[in-house]
């Protein structure tokens, strides 16, 4: 028994399709956490799909229910080798976004595994059920070479990670001894490039918050009134256009951080942001100036607005609109205070004279920024063990551009948290046509062999 033989194996599994048939069945069960009516799946996807096949892997398992009201039920696995050996705690959701039946192109359906060239097309097929459906092929793969893992596994998947991770903190909190750990390796998100492995540390909080101006009790002719009243949805944009300068660089100083430390910078030099064939092209000039791209989206804020809507935009009239409103999101990076980003932003509006504009967060749209130092030891460990497989470095981001439930396992739990992704941007993950690249499957299954089997390995892992 070898780590190449490991290796092989998982590639055999692949290469012999069990993990297109694993994929395909999980696809399968329509698990949309954000449609009520899918309870009864969210369940099944635990309870008839993934119970079975980590039992087979000698994962002793427990259905817990959520401690919050209406958040989708958890799954606990554990396989427990040793008192003395290292324990690794993973994660994955089984929840996807709604299945947006009728919008996927001709030939496909959300809920069938379909693969054309390089591309699985489903539903979950990256985010999540490709991701932690790898890692469990892995681990499968470690467990029919050795005979044994050699460390302590620990598996968390939760069912409500697509409307904010409803009672994960909860359930952190109330099983703190059961889910201790020394390291979380857990896999979701995008890699850096579609050809380069990536490793992550944490993730951009995420703040959603509405803004609106209500000046009257109803609409007003225009050519009557023109010039005369103040119109809403102009005073908005002069609003919203206070927060940044033209090209998106923040204004609000509580919301430009500190934290761009030269470990972060170090991390970050001579990285490339590419989004695949079907990506959009960078904006060379958009953000704040003086930084490099992966500076901006891995180690900077970003303000966005993601609606903005005044008067009736389907049937316009000639009438001054009563109300205007936009949803708008902070990114913010570790270095920024979160209690502090809604208040800094009343004071700066009413310095600027738009003391009329109302601000309330969203009621969902929260997640907490996280960061592990990048010279951290299982940083290291970790980007050498894929080193050894790929024969190339891993690229080494501080913490993703996006926002998950990091701060979950780094604050409540306390472990340093390190991310794989296996996927890439330009997978339409929320969209019709999500997929997930074969290639990058592939080269992933033996990217976590090598990081399972070198745990198994005594006294390799940190401690």
């Amino acid at each position: 028994m070898s780590r190449a033989e490991a290796i092989l194996e998982s590639e055999r599994y692949f290469d012999g399709g069990g993990f297109a048939a694993d994929l395909a069945r999980r696809v399968a069960i329509p698990t949309e956490s954000q449609n009520p009516a899918r309870r009864a799946e969210l369940l099944a996807y635990l309870e008839d799909e993934m119970r079975p096949s980590l039992e087979r892997q000698g994962l002793r398992c427990t259905l817990l229910a959520n401690p919050a009201d209406q958040g989708g039920p958890f799954l606990v696995a554990e396989r427990i080798e040793g008192a003395a050996l290292p324990t690794v705690l993973s994660y994955g959701h089984g929840d996807v976004i709604r299945g947006q039946e009728g919008e996927w192109r001709a030939g496909l359906n959300p809920w069938v595994l379909t693969r054309e060239g390089d591309r699985f097309y489903g539903r979950g097929s990256a985010d999540n059920k490709g991701q932690h459906s790898i890692n469990l092929g892995a681990l499968d793969a470690v467990l029919k070479t050795r005979g044994r893992l050699g460390f302590n596994i620990k598996l968390l998947l939760e069912t409500g990670e697509e409307t904010g991770s409803k009672g994960l903190r909860q359930l952190c909190e109330q099983n703190k001894q059961r889910l201790a750990a020394d390291v979380l390796i857990a896999s979701d998100g995008p890699r850096l490039q579609p050809a380069r492995p990536t490793i992550y540390l944490g993730t951009r909080g995420a703040l959603n918050f509405d803004l609106s101006v209500d000046l009257r009790a109803g609409g007003h002719h225009s050519g009557n009134w023109g010039g005369l009243l103040r119109n809403p949805g102009i005073v908005l944009a002069h609003a919203i256009a206070s927060i940044t300068d033209a090209k998106g660089a923040i204004r609000i100083p509580e919301w430009r951080p500190d934290s761009l430390t030269p470990s972060v910078r170090a991390a970050l030099a001579g990285l490339v942001i590419e989004s695949g064939e079907d990506g959009p092209s960078l904006d060379a000039d958009w953000g704040e100036p003086g930084l490099t791209p992966a500076e901006r989206v891995f180690g900077w804020c970003s303000f966005e607005v993601l609606a903005f809507v005044t008067g009736n935009p389907d049937k316009p009239v000639n009438a001054i609109p009563p109300r205007a409103a936009a949803h708008c999101q902070l990114r913010y990076v570790v270095g920024v205070d979160p209690a502090d980003i809604l208040p800094a932003l009343r004071r700066h509006l009413d310095r600027n004279g738009y003391a009329m504009v109302r601000l309330a967060a969203a009621r969902d749209g929260f997640f907490a920024a996280t960061r592990l130092d990048p010279d951290h030891p299982w940083v290291k460990w970790t980007a050498a063990s894929i080193e050894r497989t790929v024969g190339a470095a891993p690229a080494i981001l501080p913490n993703l551009g996006g926002s998950l439930p990091n701060d979950v396992f780094a604050d409540v739990l306390g472990l340093p948290t390190v991310w794989i992704p296996h996927s890439y941007a330009a997978c339409s993950q929320h969209a019709p046509n999500e997929h997930l690249l074969a290639s990058v499957a592939r080269e992933a299954l033996a990217i976590m062999a090598g990081i399972f089997w070198d745990l198994g390995e005594t006294g390799s892992a940190p401690r």
